[in-house]
């Protein structure tokens, strides 16, 4: 059973993650390439830091060469987005990297991206586990271990350098190193460690890093870059008086920000910090693109400077296609992934903590005063996340009473419309609103409401959770 969510297939590890089926998904994609003609192309394949990682990829490649696939595997734990730049560089058909990104410990995945580096669409992965549910395990062709490894079809690559200099050729490395920044990296036991501290001891930075070993259990958490996991790099800031702290998830697609005073900023807060940048800072135009329960400041920022705000479902790949149909300066999402134009067509965290760096260099100014500065113009607004768990008989229960028969709770506020798009959201004629909708990713339903203040928020979400029993 392969299932693909909003962020690849994830499954845990000797329940679905297994060998079997890494087999089978591996000679779906090699049927699938036969068909459309595109094999010549080949596949390029990444993998992170996460139990079995390394040797799925192997069992993939297995398969792919025995299917006469070519393959280039980078042969070194990398960030996911290092995957999707070289798809774009190499013109390859597909990528995959196998990682089950911020997911607990107990898991692991493929992500599949398509030609130009994009995550694939959802008509692609589900044509893609509809053929594998119709493949026999006993018909996978494959290589030996000792034959894939010698075969001409293989090519091993182990430099990660093009990637890194695709990121700094965007940067502006005067201004860093003369801003003689202290920055703190907590790469959350994954892979970003080498990539973001190259390209900031390149620019002069001052760089110390936490939580760096290989640590398959992540030190017992999620490697998510939330506010609740990153007391261990706020209180790196503020011992060592740096000027911020970055975080980034376990496959660095994503990011978490420390400020000089210790203070976390969301996701959302950065997204914001970088558009306004890139308009104001950088002089760039262009709209702006955001997942439907990411902040709408971001609409504030896009209207004050006579540009647009589109709104797109749960999904990068909703994201990466509106930018590149629309043009897009800036595209992000409220789980912490954000890519800028020119770069590639999905989430990083090494280019977003990059350019932050650089935002804060050129500005002059310490993170917590931008960040000020931005509210003092655009006025601030809250958000709060909330995620339920369910049993099988209880998701029938909620997915029938919100989705189909659409009994909603009754609100303190007036009601601007619904949208039943993806999942459910509320928006309301005071400018806040609030989604909810079941992950594609975990087995959870989550609310998020946004409003001016963060009681307000609370008390929307609150709302729902009662209105339906949900606890967590």
């Amino acid at each position: 059973m392969i299932r693909f969510g909003t962020g690849g297939w994830r499954a845990i590890i000797g329940d679905e993650f297994t060998r079997e089926n890494v087999r089978l998904l591996a000679q779906g994609l090699a049927d699938r390439m036969h068909d459309e003609g595109v094999v010549a192309r080949g596949v390029v394949i990444s993998y992170d830091r996460r139990f079995l990682s390394d040797v799925a990829a192997w069992w993939a490649i297995e398969v792919l060469a025995a299917n006469d696939v070519p393959v280039t595997v980078i042969t070194r734990p990398v960030p996911t987005p290092m995957c999707m730049w070289t798809v774009k560089q190499q013109g390859s058909a597909y990528g995959i990297t196998v990682t089950a990104s911020h997911n607990p410990a107990l898991y692991n995945g493929i992500k599949v991206f398509t030609e130009g580096g994009r995550d694939a669409e959802v008509e692609v992965t589900d044509e893609l586990s509809a053929h594998v549910a119709t493949l026999d395990p006993a018909g996978v062709r494959s290589l030996a271990p000792h034959e894939v490894r010698e075969s001409p079809l293989v090519t091993q690559q182990n430099s990660i350098n093009w990637y890194l200099d695709a990121i700094i050729e965007q940067l502006d490395l005067d201004a860093i190193r003369h801003a003689h920044l202290s920055v703190v990296l907590d790469p959350m036991f994954g892979v970003a460690q080498t990539s973001l501290q190259t390209i900031l001891v390149s620019a002069r930075c001052e760089v110390s890093v936490i939580n760096a070993r290989h640590d398959p259990l992540f030190g017992g958490r999620m490697p998510s870059p939330a506010e609740g996991s990153l007391a261990p790099l706020r209180q790196s800031v503020l011992d060592q008086g740096a000027d911020l702290g970055i975080a980034t998830d376990g496959d660095a697609d994503r990011l978490g920000i420390v400020d000089d005073r210790g203070n976390y900023l969301s996701p959302n807060q950065v997204l914001v910090l970088l558009y306004e940048y890139l308009l104001s800072g950088k002089g760039w135009r262009g709209p702006v693109v955001r997942n439907l329960s990411t902040t709408h400041l971001l609409d504030r920022v896009a209207a004050a400077h006579g540009e647009t705000c589109y709104e797109v479902p749960v999904g990068f790949k909703w994201i990466s296609a509106k930018m590149a149909e629309t043009d897009a300066v800036i595209g992000g999402e409220s789980s912490g992934g954000l890519t800028v134009r020119g770069h590639i067509p999905g989430k990083d965290g090494i280019q977003a903590g990059s350019l932050l760096v650089e935002m804060v260099a050129r500005s002059g100014k310490k993170l917590s005063e931008i960040y000020a500065d931005l509210v003092e113009r655009y006025g601030e607004l809250v958000m709060e996340e909330s995620s339920y768990g369910y049993t099988p008989a209880r998701r029938e229960e909620l997915q029938r009473r919100i989705f189909e028969e659409h009994d909603l709770p009754a609100f303190d506020r007036e009601i601007d419309r619904i949208s039943w798009e993806d999942g459910c959201k509320v928006y309301f004629a005071d400018d806040s609103w609030l989604t909810i909708r079941f992950s594609g990713t975990e087995p959870v339903i989550r609310v998020f409401a946004e409003a001016g203040t963060a009681e307000e928020a609370r008390e929307l979400s609150r709302t729902v959770a009662d209105h339906f029993a949900l606890t967590d």
